[in-house]
């Protein structure tokens, strides 16, 4: 999906592209490119690279090249954006997240649960716009125990049977990362609800699968809450009020995505205004604007002004040029020297 995000509006703008994708899932991206090629995207307009670090630093360096579109982590974003910046490049670099969704007792219970299991473990949690921590807010943490027995019902398997709802995660690394943090959360204090770190995946018992995971008491100073975990673990935390629900949120340095959950119209309101989040949902939980808008992402989760997609990657992809021009014939009147900036 991210490629679309680049290549067609940056091929449609008069450029040509390369591609880079992740060294460690490149074959989707492969997928695309080839299609693209059936379709009639001349040879040399769409062009792939693999590699590391050191691809990286080539294309950022590059004489040739005039932008480059980001996303992936915070620590390659920061250092991508610094070093093409450095060499005169326009940079969008779209980085890590940690996505809150505040739900108000008013809100739809059922919607609301199906919406947060959905967002939280979908794609094991693999995505930047995955929702990584729940605010309960008031009577709404009643609701906690439904959600946690709403997780146990996902299925995980290999993401090819049919009704796979959690699949593994990308790499071995990945998955002693996520434990890890995992046993950080339950050495810093945190109750696992959910516990989905010994969950067993019949034809793939050496498969990089981790189970849906609930945290409930949570605090602001633990580690799984600070750091974005990419994988299958939902943060529970409390609130009194909206009031407090936003300043937590708020506080958070990441600025991606957020959602809350309301049948009430003058708390959505307030919210929106409020909230200090690049993307917001009103009872949607991964609130990625549809194409003819831009993404949004803000604060610690971006760097650069102008976001993929909609009219932004316009101006993103495309140089401005003004041309100022006056024309006269030959009967117009000759007022001599003007010093001043004047068009009579």
């Amino acid at each position: 999906m991210i490629p679309l995000w680049m290549f067609p509006m940056a091929i449609v703008c008069g450029n040509t592209f390369v591609l880079k994708p992740s060294e460690q899932d490149p074959l989707s991206t492969m997928e695309l490119v080839e299609l693209a090629l059936e379709a009639g995207v001349p040879a040399g307009v769409l062009n792939v690279v693999h590699g590391g670090k050191e691809v990286v630093d080539a294309i950022c360096t590059h004489p040739d090249i005039k932008a480059i579109s980001f996303v992936g982590s915070t620590a390659v974003g920061t250092h991508v954006y610094n070093l093409a910046s450095q060499h005169g490049k326009r940079v969008q670099s779209m980085m890590g997240a940690k996505n809150h969704a505040v739900v108000l007792p008013d809100a739809n219970k059922e919607q609301t649960l199906n919406a947060l299991a959905g967002a939280g473990f979908g794609a094991a949690g693999q995505r930047c716009m995955a929702t990584s921590v729940a605010v309960f807010v008031g009577a709404s943490k009643d609701w906690v125990p439904e959600l946690v027995e709403k997780a146990k019902t996902l299925k995980v398997n290999g993401g090819t049977e049919p009704n796979t709802d959690v699949g593994p995660v990308v790499s071995k690394a990945a998955k002693e990362r996520i434990l890890g943090l995992i046993g950080k959360g339950v050495e810093e204090g945190a109750t696992l609800a959910l516990d989905g770190r010994d969950i067993d995946v019949k034809g793939y018992e050496r498969g990089n699968f981790i189970g849906p995971t609930i945290f409930t008491n949570v605090d602001t100073n633990m580690s799984i809450y600070k750091t974005e975990i990419f994988g299958p673990v939902l943060c529970v935390l409390q609130a009194d009020t909206l009031d407090d629900a936003i300043a937590l949120v708020n506080r958070n340095p990441m600025g991606n995505g957020v959602g809350l959950f309301t049948q009430s119209g003058a708390a959505a309101r307030k919210f929106q205004s409020e909230i200090d989040i690049g993307q917001v949902g009103i009872n949607i939980p991964i609130p990625v604007p549809v194409p003819a808008f831009s993404f949004t992402g803000s604060r610690g989760s971006k760097l650069g002004d102008l976001g993929p997609y909609g009219k932004q990657v316009v101006q993103f992809y495309t140089q401005t040029k003004t041309v100022t021009a006056r024309w006269f014939d030959d009967a117009t009147v000759n007022d001599g020297v003007n010093t001043t900036i004047s068009l009579r």
